[in-house]
Parts: C-alpha cells; sequence; structure tokens
C-alpha cells in the first residue's frame, strides 16, 4: 500500500529540508524551498496499463503529417509545416511580439480550416480580442476559441479541449497556468511548469487524435527560458525571439527541432508579426555609390542565404586603451581580425577606436562574414568607399590566408538574384556557371586590394 511522505525541497540547489525554511542554508536562495510528496510502496510489481512494444518496420507512417499554414516561411520555420503532434516553445524577452506571432498564426490555421484554441492565463478576453483585431482584422472566423479562465487552472484548458475538439493550441503562458494535484506549488514553479507541459504533450501525442500546439514561455533576466532545463527536454522544439524594441524587424532562431533544420525566420511586427520572405532588403541600404566603411556579405540563416550589410567606423583614441566594440560579433571576433589587419597589412590601430555594427542587429557568427567586417574596417581606415554592387565572402586564418566558404554555390546565387555585380571569394573549386564576377582571392591583403583599389573611387 502506499505511503505519502512530505518533504521539503530547494528547487534551486536541490537540498531536502523536513520543514519549510525561507531561505535555502546551502546556496543561500531565498523563496526556493518547496513542498514535495513522496509516495513509496512495499509493492515492486507495476499495476498501471502496460504499452507493449511493437516493431518499428510495423509502424505505418501518414501521408501528410504536417500542418500545412499556408505560407512558406511559416512552414520553413517548423522544418516543412506543423508537426499534427508536436509541442512547440516560443520564448522572447517582453514586447518581442511573442503573443503577437501565436495571434498571427492562428489566424493562418483557421484560414486553412483548422479549428484553434487560445489559451491565455495572462490576458482578459477582451485584451486578447482587441489583439486578434489588430493582428487578424475584424472578420474574426468561427473555428477561433478563446479560453482566459482568472484562476489560471489547466484543468480548464483540458476541458475546452474535449468540449471544442482543436487541431491547434495556444498556452500563453506555460508560467501562468497550475493543476490543482500539484497545488500548494505557486504558478511558474518548477513543479507546475513541468507538470502543466507534460499534461500538455499528453493530450497532443494522443495517438486516437493527435494535436499541434505551441507554449508562450516567458523569459528570466539574462535572456533564459524560465523554468526547469527539462522543459526544453520535453518539448519537440524551442523558437526564441530577439530584435530592437524600437525596430519593426524581428529574428526567430530555433534551438532545436526534432522535425527539421534549426531556422532563422525574419518578421515584422508592425504588420502583425508578418513573415519577410526576402529579409536581404531590411539588411542592406540600397545606394547608388559606394560609401566609406560598408560592406556586404551573405550569411546562411538556417537554410536560406541573407545579405547583410556590415558598417564599421574608426576614430582617434586619446586614452591609452582604444575602444573595440562590435554590436553582432563577439569582442574577441573583432580583435582578432584588427590583429590579422596590423600584421598581415601593415595598418595601425594603436591610436584608433574600432566600432563595427550589422544592420538589423544580425549576429555574424558565420566565419564567411569575416572577410567583410575586415574590408569594412580597411574601407573606413583608408577613407576608400567599397563599391555598392559588391559581395565579400571569405574565413581568415592567423596567417592571412582566406579559408574556404561553406555552401559557397547558394550564396552566389543568391548574390545574383539580388542583382550584385561582383563578388570576391576564397580561391576554391566553384561548381556551376554564373553571370556575377567573381573574383578569387588567396590572401586578404588580395582582397582587400581587389574591393578597394582594383578601381579607385573619390571620397565621400
Amino acid at each position: 500500500m502506499a505511503k505519502a511522505k512530505t518533504r521539503y525541497k530547494c528547487t534551486n540547489c536541490g537540498k531536502v529540508y523536513l520543514s519549510w525554511v525561507g531561505k535555502c542554508t546551502t546556496c543561500n536562495s531565498w523563496d526556493t524551498v518547496e513542498e514535495v510528496v513522496e509516495t513509496s510502496t512495499t509493492s515492486t510489481t507495476y499495476q498501471g496499463p502496460v504499452t507493449k512494444p511493437v516493431k518499428a518496420r510495423d509502424i505505418k507512417k501518414t501521408a501528410n503529417n504536417r500542418i500545412d499554414t499556408g505560407n512558406s516561411e511559416i512552414n520553413r520555420m517548423f522544418g516543412g509545416g506543423i508537426v499534427h503532434d508536436s509541442v512547440s516553445i516560443v520564448s522572447a524577452p517582453p514586447g518581442a511580439g511573442k503573443s503577437t506571432f501565436a495571434t498571427y498564426l492562428c489566424g493562418i490555421l483557421c484560414e486553412q480550416g483548422y479549428t484553434v484554441l487560445y489559451a491565455s492565463g495572462e490576458e482578459s478576453e477582451s485584451q486578447i480580442k482587441a489583439r486578434i483585431d489588430r493582428v487578424i482584422g475584424t472578420n474574426i472566423p468561427e473555428n477561433m476559441y478563446i479560453v482566459a479562465d482568472p484562476q489560471k487552472k489547466f484543468e480548464s484548458v483540458a476541458t475546452a479541449v474535449e468540449d471544442i475538439n482543436p487541431d491547434f493550441i495556444v498556452l500563453d503562458s506555460i508560467q501562468t497556468f497550475t493543476l490543482e494535484r500539484c497545488s500548494p506549488s505557486r504558478s511558474g514553479s518548477p513543479t507546475q511548469v513541468v507538470e502543466v507541459a507534460s499534461e500538455l504533450v499528453n493530450i497532443c501525442k494522443n495517438a486516437n487524435r493527435p494535436r499541434a500546439s505551441i507554449i508562450i514561455g516567458q523569459m528570466v533576466k539574462n535572456d533564459e527560458l524560465a523554468g526547469p532545463r527539462q522543459l526544453e527536454h520535453l518539448v519537440d522544439a524551442v523558437y526564441y525571439f530577439e530584435g530592437d524594441p524600437y525596430e519593426e524587424l524581428r529574428i526567430c532562431t530555433s534551438s532545436k527541432n526534432r522535425f527539421g533544420e534549426l531556422e532563422t525566420v525574419f518578421f515584422n511586427i508592425n504588420e502583425g508579426m508578418k513573415p519577410i520572405a526576402n529579409p536581404s532588403e531590411y539588411l542592406i541600404t540600397q545606394r547608388n555609390q559606394g560609401v566609406i566603411g560598408s560592406a556586404i556579405t551573405i550569411i546562411k540563416e538556417g537554410t536560406m542565404p541573407v545579405a547583410v550589410e556590415v558598417e564599421s567606423l574608426i576614430s582617434k583614441s586619446f586614452t591609452p586603451y582604444p575602444s573595440r566594440i562590435g554590436e553582432g560579433l563577439r569582442r574577441d571576433q573583432l580583435s582578432i581580425i584588427i590583429s590579422i589587419l596590423e600584421q598581415k597589412n601593415n595598418m595601425n590601430f594603436y591610436d584608433k577606436n574600432v566600432v563595427i555594427k550589422a544592420m538589423g542587429n544580425v549576429k555574424l557568427q558565420e566565419p564567411s562574414s569575416n572577410l567583410a567586417i575586415a574590408t569594412s574596417i580597411a574601407s573606413s581606415y583608408y577613407k576608400i568607399p567599397t563599391p555598392p554592387d559588391l559581395i565579400m565572402l571569405g574565413d581568415i586564418g592567423l596567417t592571412g590566408e582566406l579559408k574556404k566558404v561553406q555552401s559557397l554555390e547558394s550564396k552566389i546565387k543568391e548574390a545574383e538574384r539580388m542583382g550584385f555585380k561582383k563578388i570576391i571569394v576564397p580561391d576554391q573549386t566553384i561548381n556551376g556557371k554564373y553571370t556575377i564576377d567573381i573574383v578569387k582571392s588567396k590572401t586578404i591583403k588580395e582582397a582587400i586590394n581587389n574591393a578597394l583599389f582594383a578601381n579607385k573611387e573619390t571620397t565621400s
């Protein structure tokens, strides 16, 4: 016979107490000790339902196990469409557009004939209705339902699922919902978050009635998903929105996706989080002539090549330690590029501040963007503008040699599609025929000469 034993456990370090305390004596954290009910039994025989194993080759795969959202960018974000029995997490800082994106997604799914349920523990029905009017319009489809329980009980959501039988569920946000059986744990506690997520996973992965779901997750101060790490392991995909709150561009990156590639999708929050099919137009400045300190490269965001403009500024330093500021790249990455330019191109930065910025706050993590960063700095240093129709691609070794670029052919095709006339790349094999002028360079010095000094322009 089962016996229940009550213990108190710190959710931060795992220290167990016989009674509740306000402050953990091990990790010195406040309000992290929660009640845990431990059940022990003298029987070693499992009495519950048993799932029998089946042969893998006998499992039948449905012809179409994904939901077509009707939007190619949203489909690409989820790896080719939303899997019918999947649970995904969308997280972002406050105001980044999590709820707006979920509302937009519900709208396009309703247009495809799917029934959706939007469950919120943060907003009232009137607040959700106001956002729906703004994002979708006043012509709200009949197959969209809302649950806004003031008590924030997940049991209300489960009951609504049984009554409505939706194809798609939004839980906004998981940190606000509770399960009665997990009381007295408060909402947002590790116990409640994991148990609510587990219940939603069980609902969605029902073999007789699969459903897709998105969980809206809050963020903590260090821009991490609030709650235990177990939550990310429990779901099928994890997506993060980021972007400057004062700009319209939002970038959604995936850190986990069991059903496809880790993609990056760009959104316009001013248009109700509508996906941007051609983000390159937002990440470069259209000019008729070159400007000093600008260089354009192409990076791979997931499976999509995107053109990004890199801008630099060099100024006189009056301190013993000049500034090295990089927005969109690591500080040590910038320092390495500057050191290579000093050693291999005979450029002096000992008394100069160097500032680098990538358009749209895009992170220049791909090594092939290093040549564009170096060219941008060289353009500011020599006060020579780069041609506006030029693309720079290549990684830079400490020897000053250019390293091979991954997925070079797809990036060249993107440069051609956008109308660029010239591209400077490392000396590597290129398959296919292209109309764009491809200039191969072996070293950074040769590449910068080809970019800045091949056709000298007057300074701007």
